[in-house]
């Protein structure tokens, strides 16, 4: 990874993690401030500028630390939350919604894993009376593309040793296995990967692994034990669609069996506004540009109800007709009509 300045909270500068991260990119010139917030985000800086001038962030996440997930996030019928081990992404998905929600798509990582834990452990403390709370992390960045160098997963696997009524999911596109794939694999612990059709992935995944690697990655976390999650997000309407993704259905159960599949999510393309005019100024030469979106009933701008049905009830079925329990289906991020 190419990182042209790393900038270092004061306040974390002795942190073990901090002295890792710095280790591992020993080659960038370092400078200490007071805070994160005083330097990113303060000028607007070009999406695309990820290519070439990236900047490191290192500090200590503040404020509340865990969240309440929105709607449609994940399973129904458990409390749902989010955390934030870090934003931005070395991937450069054309429909990433991260680059409309920050001016900067410089990375900042957080080290204050520890505070995030507790947090954690009080969540489920408040929820002792519920057989499952679930924390989901990914939200920002991806789980495991960094991990390598900031591996903060030690933490939480310690931690969610000790809580077996909360699930922790871990969301990717990476194939970067090394920070976890030697831990033991825990029943709470699911690790779950994105996935798209391989000529989508390809076109439209930039600077991520092929959908032959993550599948790989796949079967290597299942040979282990691991317990693993799919979400066929975003789901993205081009010719050949239904053979596409019949095919894709068929390769995951290649890899991981039935049993071992936490959950699958299914979720159409979608924007806010903002991020979609921030995407169609970065790529205005992308396929996606070839569909027909229309502001949807949350104001962010999807293919129109019927098409979205349509791609949701194939999808679904396909799983269904492979011998994936309807049960471990769900939509995301989509209301009760679609």
């Amino acid at each position: 990874m190419l990182v042209k300045r790393i900038f270092v909270e004061h306040q974390v500068a002795t942190h073990p993690q901090t002295g890792r991260i710095l280790r591992a990119l020993d080659k960038a010139p370092v400078v200490y401030i007071d805070k994160v917030e005083d330097v990113f985000e303060r000028a607007r800086k070009p999406y695309l500028q990820k290519r070439g001038d990236l900047n490191l962030f290192i500090g200590r996440k503040e404020g509340q630390l865990v969240k309440p997930a929105p709607d449609a996030y994940g399973l129904s019928g458990d409390p749902h939350y989010y955390f934030i081990h870090a934003y931005n992404c070395i991937y450069e998905c054309e429909y990433c919604y991260l680059q409309g929600y920050f001016k900067s798509p410089d990375l900042v990582l957080y080290v204050n894993h520890d505070e995030i834990a507790a947090e954690i452990r009080e969540t489920v403390r408040r929820h002792a009376d519920r057989p499952s709370v679930w924390f989901h992390a990914g939200e920002f960045s991806d789980t495991l593309a960094l991990s390598h160098i900031t591996d903060e997963w030690g933490t939480y696997w310690e931690l969610f040793a000790t809580l077996p009524n909360a699930r922790l999911e871990l969301r990717t596109k990476s194939v970067n296995l090394k920070a976890i794939i030697d831990r033991p694999p825990l029943e709470n612990i699911i690790v779950t990967f994105s996935l798209s059709p391989a000529a989508q992935a390809k076109r439209y995944d930039r600077k991520t692994p092929s959908l032959e690697a993550r599948l790989r990655a796949i079967a290597k976390l299942a040979d282990r034990g691991f317990r693993l999650g799919i979400h066929f997000d975003p789901i993205i309407y081009e010719d050949g669609f239904e053979a596409q993704y019949r095919a894709l259905v068929q390769e995951v159960l290649q890899a991981v069996p039935d049993a071992q599949i936490e959950y699958i999510s299914l979720g159409v393309v979608r924007f806010t506004r903002d991020v979609y005019q921030e995407f169609v100024r970065n790529y205005p030469g992308s396929g996606l540009l070839a569909g027909e979106f229309v502001k949807s009933f949350d104001n962010k701008i999807r293919y129109n109800r019927p098409q979205r049905l349509y791609m949701l009830n194939t999808v679904q079925q396909l799983c269904r007709d492979a011998g994936i329990g309807a049960e471990k289906i769900y939509l995301c991020m989509e209301n009760e009509t679609v």
